[in-house]
């Protein structure tokens, strides 16, 4: 497919990614990885295909080295490196972790020379040769990163990079470190740094334009970007990895990595890190391939490209249909489809209607909410497999206890489960109660408050997976282990009624 009559990235282009989640991407306010986590997001990186995982600075502390050092005992496809300051110190801090190759940053812009290092623009030539001859001495694969490069008189940033390409630096890299410039002035620096040497692109996200820098980059002649998962990194962050990849297949047929990862590895730096991914997010928030719109619903169903740039599975995603006030009839329709629930077409422009009604009082509809209206439209009662009787948790003690009574099939079922907190510990106790046959997945769990004070209210809501059907079910209570326990409880008794199979007995 043709996108541009004017492509100014080739398809043949050979454009490798250069991951600093580990680095850049942990030094997000409120972000610190555990040598653990570091090793799943790096098994994530390698699965996905990333060509260089830069795994922290040696520099930092004993953990840091650590964890750089579970990273290189993995012994991945991708090179490893650390990030180094302008220290042979720091070096020294790398090779003993084993690494692959260091990032060497130095100073470019005169306030980084003068103010910040307090040295002199022929020091600094100086200085940046020592070190890199002392890395390659030391059989280290070199980058030299020229910091604040896009505030940097060019001339003397050329001179920089060929410096370092001299001293024998495999490649230099043009580094927008705060986030100040624009494609223009990027492609002109990047576009004299391809004739000294291979050339790497490192772009923040302040003005929004860390994709459009690192595009213009690439075009200019560089062959290598570096990125976090989700655009992680201090202040607004770094340019993200998802957005850099599907935007160079999509437009430009230039492939990088396995795109059928991206969503995978997304979730897995979010769950490690803490941060929630914006559901309006490209490539990889929840919205991206969510439809709620009549209009927009009815075209996807016509022609899944109706209203897509690309499939969601090109990414590891599934397409979704949501339901609100902008519902219509064929969403609708399709939903209950999807759950195996026959209506008339005068029932499903009823239900519809009621799905729009509840939409415009502020409610998110979910899946329960759709099917609770279709059994009053069509009157189809049935019975639930399913019940939540009573709940006790309690967290006051060292391990956090639940117990709960259900009714399953008519038969009345007790058990208790411990966990991490009391909600863990009444999902535990439910799943007890249940037995194997209760081999939900839970896809999604959040958590918003819907009232202030001491009396708020919380609102959970849940999807759960089995048997490749899913559904949606929130609850509001002022506890929100009981909101949590009968959210999950009551999408459990949806995917259990819908297959139609009796529960087996619990197990002893």
């Amino acid at each position: 497919m043709t996108h541009s009559a004017n492509d100014t990235i080739a398809p043949d282009r050979t454009v490798r990614l250069l991951d600093t989640t580990l680095r850049d991407g942990e030094q997000a306010p409120g972000v610190s990885l555990t040598p653990d986590e570091k090793v799943e997001i790096a098994r994530s990186l390698e699965r996905a295909g990333v060509s260089v995982i830069e795994a922290g600075s040696a520099c930092t502390g004993a953990g840091e080295r650590q964890a750089i050092s579970r990273v290189t005992d993995l012994e991945l496809d991708a090179r490893v490196t650390s990030f180094c300051r302008g220290m042979e110190s720091d070096i020294d801090l790398a090779l003993e972790c084993d690494v692959d190759g260091v990032h060497i940053v130095v100073p470019a812009s005169d306030r980084h020379i003068e103010d910040k290092v307090g040295t002199s623009h022929e020091d600094n030539l100086e200085k940046t040769a020592e070190l890199v001859a002392y890395a390659k001495d030391h059989d280290l694969w070199v980058e030299v990163i020229g910091e604040d490069g896009s505030r940097a008189d060019l001339d003397y940033l050329e001179e920089l990079m060929a410096t370092a390409v001299d001293a024998g630096a495999d490649r230099i890299c043009f580094a927008d470190t705060v986030g100040h410039t624009g494609p223009e002035r990027t492609a002109e620096a990047v576009g004299r740094l391809a004739d000294v040497g291979p050339v790497s692109a490192h772009t923040h996200d302040d003005l929004g334009l860390g994709v459009a820098n690192a595009l213009a980059a690439v075009s200019a002649g560089a062959d290598l970007v570096h990125c976090t998962v989700n655009g992680l990194g201090e202040r607004a962050g770094n340019v993200a990895l998802e957005e850099v990849a599907i935007a160079l297949s999509h437009v430009y047929d230039v492939e990088t990595l396995d795109l059928t990862e991206l969503y995978d590895l997304a979730q897995t730096v979010s769950r490690s890190t803490g941060v929630q991914l914006p559901p309006n997010k490209a490539v990889i928030g929840e919205n991206a391939f969510t439809h709620e719109s009549g209009i927009h619903t009815d075209g996807t169903l016509k022609d899944d490209k109706m209203y897509e740039p690309y499939e969601p599975e090109t990414v590891g995603r599934e397409r979704r249909l949501a339901l609100g006030k902008h519902t219509g009839r064929a969403g609708v329709a399709a939903t209950l489809e999807e759950h195996g629930v026959d209506a008339a077409d005068d029932e499903i422009a009823e239900i519809a209607n009621r799905v729009t009604e509840l939409g415009d009082r502020g409610r998110r509809v979910t899946d329960a909410d759709l099917l609770a209206i279709a059994e009053d439209v069509t009157g189809d009662d049935r019975e639930r497999v399913v019940e939540l009787l009573d709940l006790n948790a309690t967290s006051g003690g060292a391990v956090p206890t639940a117990s709960v009574r259900l009714e399953v099939d008519g038969e009345e079922r007790v058990a208790s489960g411990t966990g991490s907190g009391p909600v863990d510990a009444a999902v535990s106790a439910v799943r007890e109660a249940l037995g194997s046959m209760a081999d939900a997945e839970l896809d999604s769990y959040h958590v918003d408050a819907v009232t202030g004070g001491t009396d708020a209210v919380v609102t959970v809501e849940v999807t759960m997976i089995r048997n490749d059907r899913s559904v949606t079910v929130a609850r509001s209570e002022a506890d929100i282990t009981r909101a949590s326990v009968e959210a999950m409880v009551d999408a459990l008794d949806r995917l259990l009624a819908a297959d139609q199979q009796p529960l087996a007995p619990a197990d002893d």
